[in-house]
């Protein structure tokens, strides 16, 4: 993976979650917090555990002072609302600085899944656009089953979004 594809798939990954939290937004709050079956239960705390993702990532790989809520005790929708620009800001930051030879270096963790651990960086940034992706298509199914429409947010979608427009 090179840096320049890091830099999309940050930006991507951004772009994506802003487009499931507005729909999410959209809702009463009382269905954003229903328990669905689905992840972890409704869309307030899915959301909430694409930014725990996000957010212990990034202090890997990144800035181990980043403030890091506990898993157990995800952080509210409140919060995630105006937290999770700063972070994916700082996220776009540190791929638009990373070089194709930082995505090789080795990025020591513990996890609670695998204990003392570590993986290239890039490996890092793939899991973490993976991660989110898979608990957006989550809420967009959530979306559904509250009979909303859910926003599109396959890559193509953003590949076009970034494009410049075509002359016709």
């Amino acid at each position: 993976m090179t840096a320049q594809e890091v830099r999309t798939y940050i930006g991507y990954s951004g772009w994506a979650s802003r487009k499931v939290l507005e729909a999410a937004l959209a809702l009463p709050p009382e269905d954003r917090a229903k328990p669905m079956s689905v992840s972890h239960e409704s869309i307030a705390n899915t959301l909430a555990h694409i930014y725990f993702g996000d957010a212990i990532w990034f202090s890997r790989i990144a800035d181990p002072g980043y403030p890091v809520p506990p898993h157990d005790a995800l952080p509210s929708l409140d919060f995630v609302i105006e937290e999770w620009p700063r972070l994916q800001a700082k996220w776009e930051a540190w791929a638009n600085a990373v070089t194709d030879s930082d995505l090789a270096r080795q990025v020591p963790f513990k996890s609670r899944f695998v204990g003392y651990a570590g993986l290239p960086a890039w490996q890092i940034v793939v899991h973490v656009v993976n991660h989110a992706t898979l608990h957006r298509g989550q809420i967009v199914g959530m979306l559904r089953q509250l009979g909303m429409k859910p926003p599109a947010t396959d890559i193509l979608f953003y590949y076009y979004e970034q494009a410049a427009p075509v002359a016709s």
